[in-house]
């Protein structure tokens, strides 16, 4: 894990789920994924927007060219732990695909305009998952 996510980590874990900077305002959630490679556990804070029982993210890394690796590892390995405020719970992660990928990207852009130019800024289609609460 970078510096940059495990200060957010421990804010987020702090803080009950909020956190300040870059991030502040936004609804955030930590994923639990496990390496495609590596097999080893990695923790990735993810911007999110809640939808009835699912949990939407986009694996956006920022606009860059490459996807971030939590999408690999969740194209390998799909089940994943999500923490949600004060709550932790097993999930399985799903592509969304079509126009119902383009609608949910588009509330994305409506909650945080900078995915609008991430979107615009690579060449490749940004993923969207669709994080669903295991039984």
């Amino acid at each position: 894990m970078t510096d940059f996510n495990a200060k957010i980590v421990a804010e987020f874990r702090e803080n009950a789920g909020k956190v300040g900077g870059h991030f502040e305002g936004f609804s955030l959630l930590l994923m639990t994924t496990t390496g495609a490679k590596s097999g080893k556990q990695s923790i990735s804070p993810v911007m999110y927007v809640a939808d009835d029982d699912r949990y939407l993210v986009v694996a956006s890394n920022a606009g860059a060219d490459r996807h971030p690796s939590w999408y690999h590892n969740l194209l390998a390995n799909p089940d994943l732990t999500v923490e949600v405020g004060t709550e932790t719970f097993a999930a399985k992660a799903e592509q969304v695909e079509d126009t119902e990928r383009d609608a949910i990207y588009n509330r994305f852009v409506e909650v945080a305009p900078q995915f609008a130019e991430y979107q615009k800024g690579t060449s490749r289609r940004i993923p969207v998952l669709a994080l669903h609460r295991s039984a």
